[in-house]
């Protein structure tokens, strides 16, 4: 059974997060109710209360959270690490600095619930590797950007 935590990123789930190398996933849904969901990489803590994240400006995840608000986005990762977050979408930097088509978006969090299971253990996250060295440099980028806009918002 979930365990609600709250509404403050706990600790392993912000060590995760400050290494920025984790993928979430982000469920949202489509006005016609359809579900979707989409793997996000740059992610980054705003505080104990907000998580910012940027994203393609023509992903339907994007097209769905604008229209919706609400989304989750699952956290799976090393160290039993195993959370949904709830939270309310808001764009804050449309486009971002970085790329014309990338948006930056805070999920202000509405509540935290651990799905840690009793049988199982997490022993680690996606694990995923760049295409090319301007892909990399274009994420290091967008990192970059929330994360001087995680202390400056």
């Amino acid at each position: 059974m979930a365990k609600h935590v709250g509404v403050k990123l706990p600790e392993d789930l912000l060590a995760v997060l400050a290494k920025g190398q984790t993928v979430g996933i982000l469920a949202t849904f489509s006005e016609k109710g359809l579900p979707n969901t989409t793997p996000v990489q740059c992610i980054a803590a705003k505080g104990l209360e907000s998580i910012l994240l940027t994203i393609n400006k023509d992903h339907t995840g994007y097209h769905n959270m604008v229209w919706q608000k609400k989304v989750m986005i699952c956290f799976l990762d090393e160290g039993n690490v195993a959370y949904s977050v709830l939270g309310r979408a808001g764009v804050v930097r449309a486009p971002s600095l970085v790329h014309p088509f990338m948006n930056v978006v805070r999920i202000d969090i509405i509540d935290i619930k651990s799905d840690r299971s009793v049988l199982t253990k997490v022993e680690s996250g996606v694990r995923w590797s760049y295409t090319s060295p301007d892909a990399q440099e274009l994420s290091d980028a967008l990192m970059a950007e929330i994360k001087e806009l995680s202390e400056s918002l």
